[in-house]
């Protein structure tokens, strides 16, 4: 279909799609329109990665806001919301208007009203139902990105229920689902009363397989030589021979450890092939990497960077993953040795793939778990980029005859999953249940159980009474915890507090958790308000490592006046190491909040810089509904939780909170200037600017930036000279990592 007929869209696009390149439209694009995606049908697009489900979304939007609606679009992962956006900027030019949301969800995102296109993941788009956005009513057409995920544990159920609201609010919704990998496309199109599109088509080939001993096997039958030297690994033969034909790799490994060992194995490789150009910019971004944080990690990618490969984990703080993605990208960095996360959204294909780790750790079944078809497909789906690579290729590696069999078996030739509701789990319907009678879609037991009806999970049971038995029971923990109140007959309502907790998007079970810990209470140390929250369901606590227990049994005891609530004997195993796991997140928070250098931390505590500041960013949110509630309850305890969300937010002393809030001050700088005497930000706009100056190490852009967000009139650096006196203390390291901007550690 030429683009020029493609029916019910504005009349700039086919201009603007020829001026990117693109005159017909892919096969499935085709059949897409075919299906009606222009018209307002919905649709479920199952087709492979890089075939084009981005532009049958596209259409999907435009043609609708071309009727006079108004588009959403959900995304798994914040990171994805970031690349969307960067894509449909370029609409404004034709003006159109994007938004983007993705935190605070106590907010209605009001300011979302004049957008034509909302991008935003589920987990914002549920909290602007629960907030009672209005100008979500007015949607005429949503698209689910990667709706495969609705498999999946934590973020299935609501991206589930949220699509069952959004058609329940506007019955003549456009749903428009998208995934690469899917087993069981019909049904999803089903449950969504959608068309479907359903296809392998792929604009360049991808050829599967796996390589052995000394040779790739493909699942056409084509055997091709691919030598392993000496005591090479199969790995960087692969990635070498990938060079030679002047592509990238993406290597998946099951753990972070392996991530970054694997990335310095291959970098000896990638070195040997870079050109002076490409080394001089990578020594840039490596540089930039460095000043992400002062850790051990982020020196290790750099170096790693600077010999061209790269390691991707969610240990990393996400400047440092967006850094990487864009080298990759820019096929600067060669290689990337990641961790499956990476195969789940974030546009980075490469020549090659190597599934080099198929087996992971599972606590459910206590050690190492086959991964399932559907995720190794969404790697395979990362091989090959439209324009850039001739082909694409997607290789296992086996260690014998039998494992060669064995991996054709189990993915080569096999068929993924199909996708299943994980709704029923109780923790996961604690929070929608409470959600769905709050925010007014069921007033009473029979409502509920027909708004459950309309999900995913109730066209897929076949247990009878299941999703009744356990809706049933999680009302009941909902009543007896004052969340919900029974009326006459099976009427439901919502309670003040159940109110409160639904729009601050907290678990329940979190909320009870906080409520009973600071009833009775008429004060609280901050390490007692850290463990308070580090104790809920909706904190990743820190793992006991060999040795832990002993070291955290004695503090439990030396801090125990501090706990909120009463500690578990030593003898319950499971809920005193729960304690424990807690009172170790609780400290790395404290530890924090007291200054403590973050390579410290990451040290102390066997984490990356992106677990601290994901550990703190859940703190501060968790920090703050503990603050709403303590209002609510009327405990007294709600400034000395201010405090505390204060403090782990910028990560300072009491004393330092005032200052630290400037933005571009952030707490390394606020020492600096707090040392030289300047306590708070009305100090900063009255202070001598030679101090000020000093105490930033003589940074003229950055002392103009702050003062003038202090509020000062005359921020102007113009012939100020540094107070020597004002300095700090040289810090090599300092001078060469510190960010500009350390004024967050990024929107929670």
């Amino acid at each position: 279909m030429n683009v020029a007929d493609i029916p019910e869209v504005p009349a700039w696009l086919a201009d603007h799609l020829r001026d990117g390149g693109i005159e017909e439209l892919y096969p499935p694009q085709a059949e897409a329109v075919e299906q009606g995606v222009t018209r307002g049908d919905s649709l479920v697009a199952s087709i492979p990665t890089a075939s084009g489900k981005t532009l049958i979304a596209q259409l999907a939007m435009l043609s609708s806001i071309e009727r006079g609606g108004t588009a959403l679009y959900i995304v798994p992962l914040r990171a994805l919301a970031s690349e969307k956006r960067e894509e449909f900027e370029e609409f404004e030019r034709y003006g159109l208007s994007v938004g983007v949301s993705t935190g605070n969800y106590e907010s209605d995102g009001e300011w979302l009203s004049s957008c034509d296109i909302v991008v935003a993941t589920s987990e914002k788009v549920d909290s602007l139902v629960r907030n009672g956005a209005p100008w979500i009513e007015d949607l005429s057409c949503v698209v689910s990105d990667e709706v495969h995920l609705v498999d999946d544990a934590h973020r299935g159920p609501t991206l589930e229920v949220t699509l069952a609201k959004l058609r329940r609010l506007n019955p003549n919704l456009q749903t428009v689902a998208l995934s690469a990998t899917i087993g069981n496309a019909d049904a999803i199109a089903e449950w969504l009363d959608a068309n479907l599109v359903d296809s392998d088509w792929r604009p360049i080939d991808l050829r599967t397989g796996v390589h052995y001993g000394q040779a790739l096997h493909f699942d056409d039958g084509e055997k091709r030589e691919l030598p392993v030297r000496g005591n090479e690994k199969p790995t960087a033969a692969i990635v070498r021979d990938t060079l030679d034909e002047g592509g990238s790799t993406l290597v998946f490994v099951n753990s972070r450890r392996n991530a970054e060992g694997a990335a310095k194995r291959l970098a000896g490789v990638t070195s040997e092939a870079l050109t002076h150009e490409e080394e001089e910019r990578l020594e840039a971004v490596a540089d930039e990497l460095r000043e992400v944080s002062d850790t051990e990690t982020s020196e290790d990618l750099a170096e790693c960077v600077e010999q061209g490969a790269a390691f991707h984990h969610a240990g990393l703080a996400s400047e440092h993953r967006s850094m990487v993605e864009d080298a990759f990208r820019d096929r600067l960095v060669k290689v990337i040795a990641a961790t499956p996360t990476l195969a789940a959204g974030v546009n980075t294909p490469s020549r090659r793939v190597v599934v080099r780790d198929w087996r992971r750790y599972s606590g459910d079944v206590g050690g190492m778990k086959p991964l399932s078809v559907l995720e190794v497909h969404q790697m395979f789906g990362r091989a090959g980029r439209p324009g850039l690579d001739p082909y694409g290729e997607a290789l296992l590696l086996a260690n014998g005859h039998d494992e060669l069999d064995e991996l054709f078996e189990r993915y080569v030739w096999a068929d993924p999953e199909a996708v299943r509701s994980k709704l029923a789990a109780e923790p996961a319907l604690r929070t929608h249940v409470l959600a769905t009678v709050a925010s007014g879609f069921a007033g009473s037991r029979s409502e509920l159980l027909d708004f459950l009806d309309r999900t995913l999970y109730a066209t897929q049971t076949d247990e009878p009474g299941r999703l009744e038995r356990v809706t049933d029971d999680v009302v009941a923990y909902l009543v007896a915890n004052e969340f919900l109140e029974r009326g006459e007959g099976d009427s439901l309502e919502a309670t003040s507090l159940g109110h409160t907790v639904s729009r601050l998007y907290l678990d329940p079970m979190s909320a009870a958790e906080i409520i009973d810990g600071m009833r009775g209470a008429t004060d609280a140390t901050a390490m007692g308000l850290y463990h308070l929250v580090c104790r809920t369901p909706d904190m990743y606590q820190l793992y006991l490592r060999s040795g832990d227990r002993e070291e955290y049994t004695m503090l439990a005891y030396e801090r125990e006046a501090e706990f909120l609530g009463a500690m578990p004997s030593e003898f319950e195993d499971g809920r005193f190491e729960d304690w424990l796991s807690a009172l170790k997140t609780a400290r790395m928070l404290e530890d924090w909040a007291s200054e403590v250098d973050e390579e410290r931390i990451a040290e102390r505590y066997g984490v990356g810089p992106g677990d601290v500041r994901g550990k703190v960013d859940t703190a501060e949110w968790l920090l703050g509904a503990a603050e709403r509630l303590a209002g609510e309850l009327d405990t007294g305890l709600a400034p000395a939780v201010r405090e505390a969300r204060v403090r782990v937010q910028h990560g300072v002393k009491k004393e330092l909170m005032d200052l630290a809030g400037v933005r571009g001050v952030g707490r390394k700088r606020a020492r600096r200037l707090f040392d030289a005497g300047i306590e708070d930000r009305a100090d900063l706009r009255e202070a001598d600017k030679s101090v000020v100056l000093g105490a930033l190490r003589g940074r003229r852009r950055t002392a103009e930036t702050v003062l003038e967000n202090a509020g000062r009139e005359d921020p102007d650096m113009d012939g100020v000279e540094a107070d020597a006196d004002a300095a700090p203390d040289p810090d090599p390291a300092d001078e060469e990592r510190e960010v500009e901007d350390q004024a967050s550690l990024g929107d929670f």
